[in-house]
């Protein structure tokens, strides 16, 4: 009986999930808005209502798999003291305790404005994938892969299902105008799924014996179901070209049952173990998801790459975006400047360099290459990124309002840009704080080695070397607009002050006598770099030379940047001064001198 509910109440916690997900997505970005306000509020009362039956069917699932686990009747995960345990002490049961807090807090937001939306939605992806990092993709070949190809499967899915079901709680009169915005995400959405389902699929599944077992006959069950779900998609698309819409929405109702029985499918997928593989265990294996490498050369760091799959999801995102906003450009007849796609190309390449490729795959095994990773992940990749001027480029390519009242994408990005929040981070010594500051307080607190020990940590740790990164660099010398304009004599000081605590932080780190790691190198038995004192100190060394390079580029730039504002200053005011004298005028300085003129006259008169 418990092994037929586990599959089921998993089936339903998600279901409802998908489908409160949809509802917020409607709500985001498919509902009109009243200059960034909610004007739909029946649909936030839907959302908070299939909010609270996600968060009941949580708690259903987690009773049953508690009944499971312990081979008892379901009555007997009615204990608190149980319960407790299964959330706090097992790491499936800590993901899940993340998605209960997670729908708490989503319930909890004021749905009134369209940016507190934004916030609802991210949250509840987050909460929906949790769990996903303790599927059965962490154990599999290919960790990184598997993980984050799931992950971005589920949230596609999400934006896929969820999204067609908040589609029909949309008005009569409203869902004429959402469709093609719809259709869009929809396409997106579908082929996300389909790579990223091969992509888990291939991980498992990787020979003719693992197809015909169990696990093998339902992912060819999903996979049926989700080419039949794109052919719905591309009949959707082409109806929607015809204005065929009667027959849009007749359509669209059959493709709601199909991607309802996707979703069970996977639930019921999840439930089942992948066929076993002869992997030999080791110590590497069991904490990295990898085996250990040969040691490091140049050729070996070159050419090693196992893919981090989420990382590499978000990377071919943002490289897809940047190369629609420059067709859109160019479709306009707009030019945007070679140089800038290709710096972001290069900040794109390092991070990829930095997580996926070998840089990457070291990381992981040594800590002098993982302070390497660190330094191209905040120091070379975001002045790449900054230079490509992607604020710019979503600035001139995203939709703006579809009716007069509607603040649309676009203006909710320029919203975002300008809030109290935005102006808060921006500030140069915020910037500094986050950017040098939280150096001590990964690296010297025990935040390090926990990330360390599984694929989130490291997700997180590349995630915020980055934006970090991206931050401080778009402060000092980006070329996108800011909420706040800085003085180049600030940022200058910002510059040299950061000089000062990289250095400070890198001799901290070659000074040290104990290792930061909390014996979690130790634990990998690897057979080169065995002083493990040693390579921490030739990390702290690499951060030190390496963080002082693009330190000093961005003082150069910062300098460039001064004197070229100068040298615009003065050819304004010769300017001024040649109109005003072609017309007969004093100009601003004639006038401020003659002022400073005349005050001298009185006081010699004294």
């Amino acid at each position: 009986m418990i092994e037929l509910l586990s599959p089921l109440t998993k089936g339903l916690m998600q279901l409802t999930g998908v489908l409160s997900i949809g509802l917020l997505i409607a709500i985001a970005f498919l509902e009109l808005d009243s200059k960034g306000r909610v004007v739909n509020f029946d649909l936030v009362k839907k959302a908070k209502r299939l909010l609270s039956l996600w968060l009941i069917t949580t708690f259903i699932y987690i009773l049953v798999q508690i009944a499971y686990l312990l081979d008892q009747p379901i009555t007997a995960s009615f204990d608190l003291t149980v319960i407790r345990s299964y959330l706090t002490q097992t790491s499936i049961g800590k993901s899940y305790l993340l998605q209960i807090i997670g729908i708490i807090v989503v319930l909890a937001i004021s749905l009134k404005k369209i940016i507190s939306t934004y916030v609802a939605l991210l949250i509840s992806l987050i909460a929906i994938t949790a769990s996903i990092f303790q599927s059965h993709g962490s154990t599999s070949g290919h960790h990184g892969l598997a993980i984050g190809a799931l992950v971005i499967h589920v949230i596609a899915l999400s934006f896929w299902v969820g999204g067609l079901f908040g589609l029909t709680q949309l008005g009569s009169e409203h869902k004429l105008i959402v469709l093609p915005r719809f259709s869009a995400i929809a396409l997106w959405s579908a082929i996300t799924v389909a790579l990223t389902g091969a992509a888990t699929a291939w991980t498992r599944l990787d020979s003719i014996s693992a197809w015909q077992s169990k696990y093998g006959a339902i992912t060819l069950l999903k996979i049926f179901l989700a080419i039949t779900l794109i052919g719905f998609g591309a009949l959707h698309r082409r109806w929607i070209i015809k204005s065929d819409f009667p027959s849009v929405f007749r359509l669209i109702t059959a493709e709601i049952v199909v991607m309802f029985s996707t979703i069970f499918v996977g639930s019921w997928l999840s439930t089942v173990n992948p066929p076993d593989r002869e992997v030999v265990s080791s110590p590497a294996l069991l904490l990295t998801g990898l085996e250990m490498p040969e040691p490091p050369t140049f050729s070996r760091v070159l050419l090693a790459y196992d893919a981090d799959g989420l990382m590499l999801g978000l990377l071919i995102l943002a490289v897809a975006l940047y190369i629609k906003g420059v067709v859109i450009l160019s479709r306009r007849g707009d030019k945007w400047p070679v140089g800038r796609t290709i710096a972001f190309a290069l900040g794109i390449s390092a991070i990829d360099f930095a997580t996926s490729g070998g840089l990457g795959v070291y990381s992981r095994f040594a800590f002098s290459n993982h302070m390497l990773s660190h330094m191209v992940l905040g120091m070379i990749a975001p002045i790449g990124i900054v230079l490509g001027a992607p604020i710019t480029l979503a600035l001139r390519t995203l939709p703006v309002g579809r009716s007069e009242g509607e603040r649309g994408i676009r203006g909710a990005f320029i919203a975002i840009l300008h809030s109290k929040l935005s102006n808060f981070y921006t500030h140069p010594v915020v910037a500094l704080a986050i950017f040098d500051g939280s150096l001590f307080a990964l690296y010297f607190t025990p935040l390090f080695s926990n990330l360390m020990q599984g694929h989130s940590g490291h997700f997180f740790m590349s995630i915020h070397f980055l934006l970090a990164g991206i931050l401080f660099f778009q402060v000092l010398i980006g070329i996108d607009p800011m909420p706040r304009k800085v003085p180049h004599i600030v940022k200058m000081i910002i510059i040299f002050a950061a000089m000062s605590i990289h250095a400070f932080f890198s001799i901290s780190l070659m000074s040290a006598s104990t290792l930061l790691d909390n014996g979690y190198f130790a634990l990998l038995e690897r057979p080169w770099a065995t002083d493990l004192l040693a390579d921490q100190r030739l990390g702290g060394a690499i951060g030190w030379a390496m963080g002082e390079i693009p330190i000093l580029l961005a003082l150069l730039a910062t300098f460039l940047q001064w004197v070229r504002q100068d040298k615009k200053e003065a050819s304004r005011i010769d300017r001024a001064a040649d109109r005003a004298a072609a017309m007969g005028e004093k100009d601003d300085l004639a006038i401020y001198n003659q002022y400073l003129a005349e005050l001298n006259r009185r006081d010699n008169s004294q």
